[in-house]
């Protein structure tokens, strides 16, 4: 098979850094992890390219290459998501899309998409790869299971150029254990937070390391201290693997705002080489902050 994975284009926001990247000569802010860990779950003989357009333009001859066209997107990139599956659909190129934009909206793309794999693929990934080779496809790919990161791999640096960005990512935990109204966090990921070893992490980090990166790794879970406990557990490893390679990275990372609470926590996170927290404040009031 070959397989093409297209990165929609970002809009101008806050995340992503669209004018000050000029400043340090990159093209995007962040890779697209996501595809990224899923094209390491695909057949080691198939043929995978990927396709940033927040890096580069998606030109016909790589569309008619492809066998499918695999997309994965968020909310704010549905714009670009409609342009590239109009030109898939226009060269009758087949369509695989998951990601957040199609796990929350799912019925409105039913019809311009070939199959949805919904959820997290280390689930659902191998249900439509196991039909692919039977010869018979759904529509749609769900689970009612959460795995755990165990089942994650490293993903395919290889298919992009790390150079082009300003930031490299690594995923560490999914779910929260909190339930804001106003969040989808739960919904996509659960409330239980599922966290990586420490062995499995820092095997992530030598990877990029070996790759030459020096710079700053974003920690893209939604709340890097859902679970204290195990994180407290994984820091001491973190902070000798930086130690034994002088620090080759600054990390930064989002976190719900009780961090503030736990000192130890804190010097344990600043010892590992965390920079910046992001910490979304919504709200002074204490009541409901508290609910």
């Amino acid at each position: 098979m070959n397989i093409l994975m297209v990165y929609p284009e970002y809009p101008v926001t806050f995340w992503s850094f669209d004018h000050a990247l000029k400043f340090i000569s990159k093209k995007a802010a962040y890779p697209p992890l996501g595809l990224l860990t899923v094209a390491a779950m695909l057949p080691h003989d198939w043929e995978v390219r990927l396709i940033d357009l927040n890096i580069e333009k998606l030109k016909d001859r790589e569309l008619e290459w492809a066998d499918y066209v695999m997309i994965s997107a968020m909310l704010i990139q549905k714009r670009s998501v409609h342009s590239i599956l109009q030109r898939c659909r226009s060269m009758g190129k087949k369509v695989v899309a998951g990601g957040p934009l199609f796990n929350s909206t799912p019925e409105e793309y039913l019809d311009l998409v070939d199959h949805l794999i919904l959820n997290e693929a280390e689930i659902t990934l191998p249900l439509f790869l196991a039909d692919l080779a039977k010869g018979n496809l759904q529509k749609v790919y769900r689970a009612d299971t959460y795995p755990e990161l165990s089942m994650t791999p490293t993903p395919r640096w290889d298919l992009i150029n790390i150079k082009k960005y300003a930031t490299l990512m690594i995923q560490c935990s999914r779910g929260c254990p909190y339930d804001c109204e106003f969040c989808d966090i739960t919904t996509l990921y659960g409330r239980r937070p599922r966290v990586k070893e420490a062995g499995q992490l820092i095997g992530e980090l030598q990877t990029i390391y070996d790759l030459g990166w020096r710079g700053t790794v974003f920690i893209v879970d939604d709340n890097f201290i859902g679970n204290k406990v195990k994180i407290k557990k994984m820091l001491p490893d973190l902070i000798k693997w930086m130690e034994a390679h002088q620090y080759p990275f600054q990390f930064t990372t989002e976190a719900s705002i009780n961090l503030a609470d736990d000192d130890e926590l804190i010097e344990l996170m600043g010892e590992a080489g965390f920079d910046t927290v992001f910490i979304g404040l919504e709200t002074p009031n204490e009541e409901s902050l508290l609910e």
